[in-house]
Formats: C-alpha cells, structure tokens, sequence
C-alpha cells in the first residue's frame, strides 16, 4: 500500500494544516463550529456536516428521513445511527418509515 502524500494548506481563516485527501475543511475552523450541546453534537464531523447540508439542525427536521436516506449521506457513518435514533426516541420521535 502506498503512502498518502499529505499537502500543507492554509484555509480562510489562516490555518495550517495538512490534508491528504481533496477534503477542503480545515480541521481547526471545524472543531471551533462544533455544538456544545444538543444532538448534532453527539456526532463526528463528517456526519454532523452531511445534515447541515441537507438542512437538518433539529431532531424534528432529522425525523423527516428515513434511516436508509440519512445513511447513504456521504460522511454519516454506521456509529452515528444510534446516536441519532437515540436523540429521536428522547423527543418522542422515530425516522420516516418512506
């Protein structure tokens, strides 16, 4: 297996860091926009990132999907599911059976 060649950038806010991968987040800027409280912050990055770009910011929006459309979001991985079935089942909440 052949090693990733890491390259160093810089994001808007005048971080540095390296990145493998075509990812444009800056690690710093995304660990400063992490919640303090509430579901979204029980998840990793990537997932917390793929529902707020579909616009999920509540568990409420979050109950419109199924689980089947929230896992083919890129980033949402097999760990954050129960995760998030479990902030549902605290709101009385279920994913959309459709």
């Amino acid at each position: 297996m052949a090693a990733s060649t890491k390259t160093l950038r810089t994001c808007e806010q005048g971080h540095q860091y390296y990145k493998s991968s075509d990812c444009p987040t800056c690690p710093a800027c995304a660990h400063a926009g992490k919640p303090e409280n509430g579901f979204l912050s029980t998840l990793s990055s990537p997932a917390r990132r793929a529902l707020e770009h579909i616009g999920v910011t509540t568990v409420q929006q979050l109950a419109a999907y199924s689980e089947k459309e929230i896992m083919k979001l890129h980033g949402m991985g097999p760990a954050s599911l129960p995760r998030l079935k479990a902030a549902l089942e605290e709101n009385g909440l279920t994913f959309t059976t459709s």
